[in-house]
C-alpha cells in the first residue's frame, strides 16, 4: 500500500501527497513530474515518507517519552519551554532506526548516486512537516536544513537531527498557538542532488510583491553561494522586480535592480562541518550576482510554477521560490516552491493607511535600511546580541539585533518593531514580521550601533521602500478605509506620483492612473547625478565631485548608461504600478537653480536672477546646450515603452510658451526615437502658461491633449511670485481670471477632441475649485494620494 511506504521518489509524487511526505517534497515531486516539461529544472531525489517518521517513534518507543515529555508544559514560559525541547530532541536523537527504514534510505541514496553518475553524490536533505505549507499554517523555516551531506552514514545522521527539529522550541510553540496536536503532524524528509551553487550564486523568488501585495511582479533575490545566508538574513542580497505581464508577451521587463551588499559567500565545508562561511572580495561585491537574461529567466520559472499552481488550486496561487545556479553547468534550478501565505490572504479592499504626523517627519533619524511592511511602531529600544538574553526581552519593546533566525520568534511576537543591521526583504526576520504583521526595518547595517540601549524609539516602514528609525516617539495617525463603500465620481481621478518606492502601494486606491509623473524625484532621488555630468565626466574640474560619480556608476563602463537605467527603471516601477492604465510622465522640469545641486551640476548650468520663468521645460529639451541630456531622457523612455512593454506609458512636455517650441520639441522627439502615434504614444503639453489657453487651438494641432497646472498658471496670470509671503494673500486658483482660462481651455480641447486634464495642487486643496472643475466636464482631476480618497467622499454618486 502506497501510504505505507517509506520511501517515494519525486517521479511518483504529486502535490495531493502532503499527507504522506509533506508540502515542500510534494511540491518538488509536482513540478519535477509536471513542470520539467515546459523547461523548468528541478534536481532529482526521494522523500523519506511521514510513515518513516511514525515507524522510527513506534518502534523505537520514543512517541510514549515525547507524550510524557511535551504534557502540561506552557510554551509562554521561555525556560520550560526550552527545557522540554532540549529533552525531546534527545529523545529522538537516542532513537534507533529500525533495519528495513535504514536499508531502504541506503538503497534510495545509492540509486540517487547512480543516476548522477557519481560515486557518492553529495545531497541536500531538507525537512517537510507534513502541515506545512498549508493555507491555515505556516511552518516553513521551523525544521532543519543540512547541506553538501556525502554518504550513507553522514545521510542517515542528517535525517535523524532533521526528525529531532521537529520538536525545536519554535516549531513546539507554533503548533501550540495554532492548536495542531504534536502528533497529528509528522515529518518527512526530502534528499535531493546539491546544486553547486557554492560555485555561483542563489537566492529566494516570490510572484507577487512581499510588502504590499502587488500580483503583477516577480521578485527575486540574490547571493553568493549556497542559499541559507539568504533565507537566515546573514546577507543583504541583489534584489530584482519583473513586470509579469509584459514577460508574458515577451519583453524584457526588468523594472527595477538593486546591488547588495552581498558579503558573505556559503561554500561547501568539510565531513565534520559541512558548509562554512568565507567573505566575498569587494570587488564581487559591486557586481549583480546575475546576469539580465538569467533573472528574465528565473522569473519565467516563477510565472510557470504560479500558473500551474492557480490552475490545480482554482485560485490565484502566488509562490514562495528557492532557486540556485550550479556553477559547473551555469544552469538555473528550482530547488524549493511554496505558497505565499501572507500578503495572499489579505483584504486588499481594506485600507490602512499609516503615517506620521507632520511635525514628526522632521525628527531626527538614527538609520535607514529596507522597510518590510508598511506600518509604524515605537518603544523603547532593546538591543540583544544573543538569543540567549531573550528572556529579558519585554513585551512592547523594539528588538534590534544583527540579524534573526526561527529561534527568535517568540520575542519577535512581542515586538513592537524590529530593526536588524543585516538582511534582505525575503530573509527571516522579514518574513516573519510580515507574518505578525510587525513593522521591521531590515539591513540598517549601524542599526545595533547607532541605536542607544532604551532610547525612545519610532521604526516608520509608511514611507516607502525605505525604512526609517527615529529618535523619540514620534505622533502618527491610522487609517482604515473600506474601499468597496466608496461611490463613483463623475470623472477620473489620477494621482500625482513621483517616488517609485510608494508605486505598488499606492495602484490600491481607487484611480484611473497616474496623470502626473514626475521625473525630478527620480532624478533627485535615485540617480543624483546631472546628466551632462555623465556625459561630459572627462570635463568635470573637482576631484571630490568625481569621486561621488564613480562610487554611483561602478559597474558601468559607459556613465550614460547609468543614468538610463536607473531613470527607466523609476519610471518602469510607475507604468507597472498601474498598468494598463495611463501614466503620464512629464518629463524633467527642474530650473537652473534645482539643476545646479544635482552631482557636477553647478558646472553645467547658468545663474539666473529668475529661474521660474528661466531655462526650464520645453525651451531645454531642443538647446544645444541640454539636448543630449534630453536624449538620455527620451533613451530611458523608449526602453521602458519598447524593451519592457510598457505602452501605458505616455509623456508630457512642461512649461511649452509657444507652438513654435512645440514643434521643435517633438522634432527632438523623433530624432531621439521617440515618434507621436508610434505604438500608441500620446505626447501632451503642460498648459501652465497663459498662452497656452490663448492658442489653444493652434497647440492642439501638435499635441494630443493638455494637463493644467493651476500652480503656475496661476502665478503667471495673477502676476504672482509663488513663493513670496508678501503677496501670498493675492495667489489663489480660485480667482476669476483663473477660472475664466481653465474654463477656456477646457472648452476648446473637448471641441477639438482633446485630452483634457489637471496636475496641479488645487483641487487636493480646495473641494469647491474640484466641483468647479467637474461642472466643466473636465477629463479628469489628478490628485495627491493623500486626496483620493478624501475627493471621492466629497464629490461621489
Amino acid at each position: 500500500m502506497r501510504s505505507s511506504k517509506l520511501v517515494l521518489w519525486f517521479d511518483e509524487l504529486s502535490i495531493a501527497d502532503v499527507p504522506l511526505v509533506g508540502g515542500k517534497n510534494a511540491s518538488l515531486g509536482e513540478m519535477y513530474r509536471e513542470l520539467t516539461n515546459k523547461g523548468l529544472r528541478v534536481p532529482n531525489g526521494f522523500a523519506i515518507t511521514a510513515s518513516a517518521y511514525r515507524y522510527l517513534l513506534a518502534t523505537s518507543g520514543a512517541e510514549e517519552l515525547l507524550r510524557e515529555a511535551l504534557r502540561g508544559l506552557d510554551v509562554h514560559d521561555q525556560k520550560e519551554l526550552a527545557r522540554v525541547g532540549a529533552r525531546c530532541r534527545e529523545i529522538i536523537g537516542n532513537a534507533k532506526f529500525p533495519v528495513p527504514l535504514k536499508n531502504e534510505i541506503a538503497t534510495a541514496y545509492k540509486k540517487l548516486c547512480s543516476f548522477a553518475k557519481i560515486h557518492e553524490i553529495d545531497v541536500a536533505v531538507r525537512s517537510s512537516a507534513t502541515a506545512e505549507d498549508l493555507p491555515d499554517a505556516s511552518f516553513a523555516g521551523q525544521q532543519e536544513t543540512y547541506l553538501n551531506i556525502v554518504g550513507e552514514k553522514a545521510l542517515l545522521s542528517a535525517c535523524k537531527n532533521c526528525f529531532a527539529s521537529l520538536f525545536t522550541n519554535r516549531a513546539i510553540a507554533y503548533r501550540a498557538e495554532k492548536k495542531f496536536d504534536h502528533f497529528s503532524v509528522a515529518l518527512s524528509i526530502g534528499v535531493q542532488i546539491m546544486v553547486r551553487s557554492d560555485l555561483a550564486c542563489s537566492g529566494v523568488m516570490f510572484t507577487l510583491d512581499t510588502e504590499t501585495g502587488f500580483r503583477d511582479v516577480v521578485f527575486i533575490t540574490a547571493g553568493y553561494g549556497l542559499g541559507e545566508n539568504i533565507v537566515q538574513g546573514a546577507i543583504n542580497p541583489d534584489e530584482y522586480y519583473v513586470f509579469k505581464p509584459t514577460l508574458r508577451a515577451g519583453k524584457k521587463p526588468i523594472i527595477s535592480k538593486t546591488l547588495g551588499e552581498k558579503s558573505l559567500r556559503m561554500i561547501y565545508g568539510n565531513e565534520k562541518k559541512p558548509t562554512r562561511n568565507i567573505l566575498v572580495l569587494e570587488q564581487e561585491r559591486k557586481k549583480f550576482a546575475l546576469t539580465e537574461d538569467e533573472v528574465l529567466e528565473l522569473a519565467t520559472y516563477g510565472v510557470t510554477i504560479e500558473d500551474h499552481y492557480t490552475k490545480k488550486r482554482k485560485m490565484w496561487t502566488p509562490m514562495d521560490i528557492e532557486w540556485a545556479k550550479d556553477g559547473r553547468t551555469e544552469k538555473l534550478f528550482i530547488v524549493q516552491a511554496r505558497p505565499e501565505t501572507v500578503q495572499s490572504r489579505k483584504n486588499k479592499n481594506l485600507i490602512e493607511e499609516y503615517s506620521l504626523n507632520k511635525n514628526g517627519k522632521n525628527a531626527t533619524v538614527i538609520c535607514k535600511g529596507k522597510s518590510v511592511g508598511s506600518k509604524i511602531g515605537q518603544g523603547k529600544a532593546h538591543i540583544i546580541h544573543d538569543i540567549k538574553d531573550m528572556n529579558i526581552f519585554k513585551q512592547g519593546e523594539v528588538l534590534v539585533t544583527d540579524m534573526t533566525n526561527p529561534d527568535w520568534v517568540p520575542i519577535m511576537k512581542i515586538a513592537s518593531a524590529i530593526v536588524t543591521n543585516r538582511g534582505g526583504r525575503t530573509c527571516h526576520a522579514a518574513i516573519v514580521s510580515r507574518e505578525l504583521g510587525i513593522p521591521c526595518v531590515v539591513g540598517t547595517n549601524n542599526g545595533t550601533q547607532a541605536i542607544k540601549q532604551g532610547q525612545n524609539i519610532t521604526v516608520s516602514c509608511a514611507e516607502g521602500e525605505e525604512g526609517t528609525v527615529y529618535d523619540g516617539l514620534l505622533p502618527f495617525t491610522v487609517n482604515k478605509i473600506e474601499l468597496t463603500t466608496l461611490k463613483k465620481l463623475p470623472v477620473k481621478i489620477m494621482m500625482n506620483v513621483g517616488n517609485p518606492d510608494e508605486a505598488f502601494e499606492l495602484s490600491f486606491l481607487p484611480n484611473d492612473g497616474v496623470g502626473l509623473a514626475r521625473m525630478e524625484f527620480i532624478v533627485t532621488d535615485f540617480i543624483k547625478v546631472h546628466p551632462l555630468a555623465l556625459i561630459h565626466y572627462n570635463k568635470i574640474k573637482e576631484p571630490e565631485v568625481r569621486k561621488k560619480i564613480d562610487l554611483l556608476t561602478q559597474g558601468y563602463s559607459d556613465r550614460t548608461h547609468y543614468f538610463i537605467d536607473k531613470l527607466s527603471q523609476g519610471i518602469a516601477t510607475l507604468a507597472a504600478a498601474f498598468y494598463p492604465k495611463d501614466v503620464i510622465l512629464r518629463f524633467s522640469d527642474f530650473k537652473t537653480n534645482e539643476y545646479a545641486t544635482l552631482l557636477g551640476g553647478h558646472q553645467f548650468e547658468p545663474k539666473e536672477d529668475n529661474p521660474m520663468i528661466g531655462w526650464r521645460g520645453a525651451s531645454r529639451y531642443y538647446s544645444e546646450s541640454y539636448g543630449p541630456g534630453f536624449a538620455l531622457e527620451c533613451a530611458a523612455v523608449k526602453k521602458v515603452r519598447e524593451e519592457m512593454g510598457l505602452t501605458n506609458l505616455k509623456v508630457m512636455i512642461p512649461f511649452c510658451r509657444t507652438v513654435e517650441e512645440g514643434k521643435k520639441v517633438i522634432a527632438a522627439m523623433r530624432t531621439n526615437g521617440l515618434v507621436q502615434g508610434k505604438n500608441d504614444l500620446h505626447v501632451y503639453v503642460m498648459c501652465e502658461i497663459p498662452s497656452n489657453v490663448i492658442l489653444a487651438e493652434e497647440f492642439c494641432k501638435i499635441f494630443d491633449g493638455f494637463s493644467i497646472g493651476s500652480n503656475d498658471l496661476t502665478q503667471l496670470t495673477l502676476g504672482v511670485d509663488r513663493d513670496s509671503e508678501l503677496v501670498a494673500n493675492v495667489y489663489d486658483e480660485r480667482n476669476l481670471a483663473v477660472e475664466r482660462l481653465i474654463q477656456t481651455v477646457i472648452r476648446i480641447a473637448k471641441k477639438n477632441h482633446r485630452k483634457i486634464g489637471i496636475c496641479g495642487q488645487a483641487p487636493s486643496d480646495h473641494p469647491d475649485f474640484a466641483k468647479f472643475l467637474i461642472n466643466e466636464k473636465i477629463d479628469s482631476i489628478s490628485l495627491n494620494p493623500d486626496s483620493v480618497l478624501k475627493a471621492i467622499r466629497l464629490f461621489g454618486k
